[in-house]
């Protein structure tokens, strides 16, 4: 006798994968695409790069009104499918706005909805598989290959079409990934979310370790945002096609499941070991930067991206690992939040308006050339970190209130 308890069947979730596919690759679409249309329609660099950074911007509001609604109606399936009509309705004014204030305008209620599209289709995922979150992989993979095939199948089809119909290519795709929740079977699920806890909140907010880690992390993905922001520029100004540019996305993002599998695997978990980790991969980033700077060929720059895979995915997998060892364990869900908000939002805002201006009066290469100076300064501070951990035998306190740590 089946119990009502059982998980869905598995034929039932083939939804969750197709939805995981379609909606990762609308956004690498609109990500990877738009600043080229932006172009199209006569924007300058430093226009484009504070139109991208409201996104960033609005997303420090957007997460937490979406989380507590979330939270409130215990239903992320309803919550997600008002977040893709309201993106679905406002990128029709995005791309039909016919002032620079309208779409400023259409666009922070674009990225309103739009933001924390991920956060909660990861939250999707976690409900369906909850009694079998081994499974959470398997779903969220769909995900990854949406966005590396959409990536490079975008890039020849606005080849041939023409980037003043990437309005269409969006829109298809994403009423497809509505679809798909629609077919998904209504399932409430519960909150797990730890509570946020401000008792002892100063004990890793002002650690000066917690925060030289903070600091560090904006200068070193600040150039990150800046190349995300930017590089579909540059590659077009090289001489480069639209199949160029989904090319070099594809390539920065197929390898990062591998990486992070490798770390997750092999990554020795002592703070030392994992801070010295990040001033490597800084300086791989600082590599990353000279290279793109003194390329003179598209293709080259779409090669220099799958370096990609292990300086984003390796930093953003080892920062959560430092977190969790710098925090203690009552806190790690809110030091998590805002290392990913100091990752994204502030890194978000800085990197696109900064970015911007340096691409509109210096160019590109000098564009690059700057976030290597940054990376090379955030490379330096992380081994100094190091150093004083190694050498000094310093262990930051993880544990203020008699608890233990968490494993890893």
């Amino acid at each position: 006798m089946c119990n009502v308890q059982d998980p869905v069947k598995q034929s039932k979730l083939l939804p969750l994968k197709a939805f995981n596919f379609l909606i990762y690759g609308t956004m690498v679409i609109f990500t990877s695409f738009f600043q080229l249309y932006l172009q199209d329609a006569g924007m300058n660099k430093l226009e484009i790069g504070s139109l991208m950074s409201l996104g960033p911007l609005v997303s420090l509001f957007a997460y937490p009104f979406w989380t507590i609604w979330s939270d409130r109606l215990q239903n992320t399936r309803r919550i997600l499918l008002i977040m893709m009509t309201g993106t679905l309705l406002l990128i029709q004014f995005v791309f039909h706005a016919s002032t620079y204030n309208m779409v400023y305008l259409a666009m922070i209620l674009f990225f309103f909805f739009q933001s924390p599209m991920f956060a909660q289709s990861n939250t999707l995922i976690l409900g369906y598989v909850a009694d079998k979150p081994q499974k959470f992989g398997i779903f969220r993979n769909w995900g990854s290959i949406g966005w590396a095939v959409a990536a490079v199948s975008a890039g020849l089809l606005i080849d041939r079409i023409g980037i003043s119909r990437l309005s269409f290519l969006i829109t298809g795709i994403l009423i497809l990934a509505i679809g798909t929740v629609l077919l998904l079977p209504p399932r409430k699920t519960s909150s797990e979310t730890p509570p946020i806890r401000l008792r002892g909140f100063a004990h890793f907010a002002f650690n000066r370790y917690f925060v030289s880690f903070t600091l560090l992390g904006i200068l070193v993905s600040v150039p990150n945002v800046m190349n995300n922001t930017f590089m579909s520029l540059y590659i077009t100004e090289l001489g480069g096609s639209k199949t160029m540019v989904g090319l070099a996305v594809f390539l920065s993002s197929f390898l990062e499941i591998a990486v992070l599998v490798l770390f997750h695997r092999y990554l020795k978990r002592s703070l030392p070991t994992l801070v010295g980790c990040l001033a490597l991969v800084s300086v791989l980033f600082c590599i990353r930067w000279l290279l793109m700077a003194s390329t003179a060929h598209p293709l080259e720059i779409a090669l220099i991206q799958v370096m990609h895979c292990i300086t984003f995915g390796g930093y953003f997998y080892v920062g959560t690992q430092v977190v969790s060892q710098l925090v203690p364990p009552v806190h790690r869900a809110s030091a998590q939040s805002l290392f990913t908000l100091t990752w994204s939002g502030i890194s978000g805002v800085i990197g696109s308006l900064v970015g911007g201006w340096f691409y509109q009066n210096f160019g590109g290469a000098t564009m690059y050339i700057m976030g290597f100076m940054l990376a090379m300064i955030g490379a330096i501070g992380f081994g100094v970190m190091w150093y004083w951990l190694r050498n000094q035998s310093h262990h930051p306190k993880t544990d203020t209130l008699g608890e233990e740590p968490e494993e890893l």
